[in-house]
């Protein structure tokens, strides 16, 4: 009995059969404003789906200087993200970074790690050819809701 209804709520997804879940955009003025035409987050069902953060300082609209400024601020704007949607750090289920240097690797995963609660999300890292604004790091993430 079990495996039937298994293959039943499967063939509901495959067909399309299930209503699509509502979308709701998510906005916060404790992270920068988006620079493109582009939403901070949105969220889908459960599913928060943010787009990318650099360490821009909310405050001032200024990129933060450095590496490790620019690491914690942009993972801050995150939080900051999520934190309008109910969320933390905790709820990120998968993480990309990108890198306009990968010899940062080292360096923004040793902060990355003294930032991100445990356990980690999946995460890729990817180098990058250029970032905005000349931004060293740039994450984006995808979160849920525990039901």
């Amino acid at each position: 009995m079990k495996a039937t209804h298994s293959c039943l709520a499967l063939s509901l997804l495959v067909c399309g059969c299930v209503a699509a879940a509502p979308r709701a955009v998510v906005r916060t003025d404790a992270a920068p404003i988006p620079v493109g035409p582009y939403s901070q987050a949105v969220r889908a069902g459960d599913h928060l789906y943010l787009a990318g953060q650099i360490g821009i300082d909310p405050r001032t609209g200024e990129l933060v200087d450095g590496l490790e400024a620019q690491v914690r601020q942009a993972l801050a704007n995150l939080a900051a993200v999520l934190a309008a949607d109910g969320l933390e750090l905790s709820d990120v289920v998968s993480m990309t970074v990108y890198l306009a240097d990968f010899g940062d690797f080292a360096a923004m995963n040793a902060i990355y790690a003294s930032v991100v609660p445990n356990p980690p999300p999946a995460r890729t890292t990817i180098a990058a050819a250029a970032l905005p604004r000349n931004a060293r790091v740039e994450f984006s993430a995808i979160a849920v809701h525990a039901r």
